[in-house]
């Protein structure tokens, strides 16, 4: 038997799999794609989590997009992060082109041109489906880590919790969190003391600091109501394909804060809502975040141990995340070690520190005798990676340089009319979309403090008017008094003139 027909051997063995899978394209050696030879993944292991990567212009997105709509086909709902604009095509089918047909008869895969079932959702002033939360959902620990607060700040910010839990304020936006922070050390200060402790001014001010440099990226539209439900994200189509939820992020590039704030507080979520499956033959949500980089760039070291935390324990819910970055070095290790699929497009070997990168990419892939793997990294065509995945039964597949299919649906964005018409078509827009400012801590504080003033602003008007009458009263009773010698008294009396000149007259 010649290599070429070990090497396809070895290749069916490893992806031959008992339940449902996803099929990526065919496998390659020395450059020659070798018809027929299918490399897949089984749907059980989606949830294992993966990552794909590569330089610019690889074929990364092409990937993601390929993944989305076979999973979509499958029945089980995507959300996928669209920075840089070119997912939303995925509503319309290709158009099709000489060299996709080329591609798929070497890959000996037929070509079929379709369209899938899209809603799009924004974070920003962006058209789609307004993404929100409250800070109340948030909670004291997760919004504390977001802010990357010290421990005493972190406390305040507990207290601040609970204090509104204990008044019923409803925390919604971060004018509500500020407006409760700056009452704590004000107008509250003793009633905030008398319960809960003293409240440092100084700790206050970093968090409101900390508040503020977040509303810059553009949170205060984030924060608030009407709250996105996580189960939105699992809807099926009547057909029983899988919504594909893209949310559009052309314009956070330049604001990582909010996106890592979004990104964990989705994670969250879904972990505190989504029940147990175990090890169960398929996955409920399938997540890729494009440039993954900018997730960890931007993250303090406790928002990656709470990213760590949910990455590892998510799976059980049935939750698949997948990584879209250039590089894997991108990935902090205690997650790329969690990744079960591995995508790698070709790298490039620029400069010292690019090849450095390289070697140790080549280390996260299992030992193979028909390729050098770091070799074979730099040589990679467009539409072309290295592949390796898990099989049903958590071990590797062997790896495999694959001719990856290409997408059924348009590689392109959606026109101004065609999104204006899935805008208009989707119900979620309608669900969503209408902005609620009900009465939260912000109002009531505020009618509180204006209820003081004017309790206090009463007092000191009777107290006033109180001293004004006593004032008023002395006057009246002592008005043009003056007390007397009691000899002048008795000189200046009728009595004893009358008396003085009688005898006066007398003698006379």
């Amino acid at each position: 038997m010649s290599r070429t027909d070990n090497f396809a051997k070895t290749i069916a063995d490893g992806n031959t799999f008992k339940g449902d899978s996803l099929t990526l394209g065919s496998a390659m050696l020395d450059g020659q794609t070798i018809t027929n030879t299918y490399v897949k993944v089984p749907l059980k292991t989606m949830n294992r989590h993966g990552l794909i990567a590569g330089a610019t212009g690889t074929g990364k997105t092409k990937t993601l997009q390929v993944l989305a709509e076979n999973l979509s086909e499958k029945g089980i709902p995507v959300l996928l992060m669209d920075i840089k604009g070119d997912l939303s095509g995925l509503a319309q089918p290709s158009p099709g082109h000489p060299k996709i047909d080329e591609r798929h008869e070497k890959i000996g895969l037929p070509f079929n041109a379709k369209s899938f079932p899209v809603e799009i959702m924004s974070l920003s002033e962006q058209d789609g489906i307004r993404l929100r939360a409250t800070v109340s959902e948030f909670g004291p620990v997760l919004l504390s880590r977001i802010l990357d607060l010290s421990d005493a700040q972190s406390g305040v910010v507990a207290v601040i919790f609970k204090y509104c839990d204990d008044n019923k304020l409803p925390l919604l936006d971060l004018k509500d969190f500020k407006k409760v922070l700056q009452f704590a050390t004000n107008e509250g200060k003793e009633e905030f003391q008398e319960a809960y402790g003293r409240i440092s001014t100084a700790s206050t001010g970093a968090i409101l600091r900390k508040v503020v440099e977040l509303e810059q990226q553009g949170a205060e539209l984030f924060f608030g109501e009407k709250s996105f439900e996580v189960d939105d994200l699992t809807r099926i189509t009547k057909d029983g394909r899988g919504y594909i939820n893209i949310i559009r992020l052309t314009d956070i590039q330049d604001r990582p804060k909010l996106f890592s704030t979004f990104m964990l507080s989705l994670l969250a979520e879904i972990y505190e809502t989504f029940p147990e499956q175990g090890d169960a033959d398929r996955p409920e949500l399938v997540m890729f975040i494009d440039e993954a980089h900018l997730i960890f760039n931007e993250a303090s070291k406790a928002l990656l141990n709470q990213i760590e935390s949910i990455v590892k324990l998510i799976r059980s819910k049935g939750i698949g995340l997948y990584f879209v970055t250039q590089n894997p070095t991108d990935v902090p290790e205690a997650v790329l070690s969690q990744l079960g699929l591995k995508v790698q497009h070709a790298l490039r070997a620029f400069t010292a520190k690019d090849r450095k990168a390289i070697k140790l990419t080549a280390q996260n892939y299992p030992d193979t005798e028909y390729y050098d793997t770091a070799e074979v990294l730099t040589s990679l065509g467009i539409g072309e990676a290295l592949v390796s995945a898990l099989d049903e039964k958590g071990r590797p597949t062997p790896l495999a340089a694959t001719m990856m299919r290409a997408p059924m649906s348009r590689m392109d964005v959606l026109t101004p009319s065609e999104l204006s018409t899935l805008y208009s078509e989707s119900k979620l827009v309608k669900k969503y979309n209408e902005t609620i400012d009900r009465e939260s801590a912000y109002e009531m504080l505020n009618a509180k403090i204006e209820k003081a003033e004017e309790i206090k602003a009463k007092e000191e008007e009777r107290l006033e008017k109180e001293k004004e009458r006593a004032s008023t009263n002395k006057r009246s009773s002592g008005s043009g008094y003056k007390r007397q010698n009691p000899i002048v008294k008795v000189l200046t009396s009728a009595t004893f003139i009358r008396a003085v000149f009688g005898i006066l007259k007398k003698v006379v």
